[in-house]
């Protein structure tokens, strides 16, 4: 994957953006020579199905309770994790 410097994306964003968009090009963006970002195109929204993303967002949600649970397991302290965190907001 190319890299590129944040001066240099800065100079020619609209070129860059338009090669990520047309041509599915990556980039690692740089900032002082490290790097600092990923430029990568994004999906074509039309060319998913209503029910895929239905999909995806219902297995998400399903992985995030497994997760709970298994937390919950392993819980140690003797208040819960939501008077945790509602004494945390005060």
């Amino acid at each position: 994957m190319p890299e590129i410097g944040i001066k240099e994306l800065k100079t020619h964003a609209s070129a860059i953006v338009r090669e990520v968009r047309d041509e599915k090009a990556r980039y690692v963006v740089t900032y002082r020579g490290r790097p600092a970002s990923l430029l990568v195109p994004l999906e074509d929204p039309a060319a998913k199905r209503a029910d895929s993303v239905t999909g995806d967002a219902e297995s998400a949600w399903e992985e995030l309770e497994r997760l709970g649970e298994e937390i919950g397991r392993g819980w140690q302290a003797e208040e819960s994790s939501t008077d945790l965190l509602s004494r945390m907001r005060r």
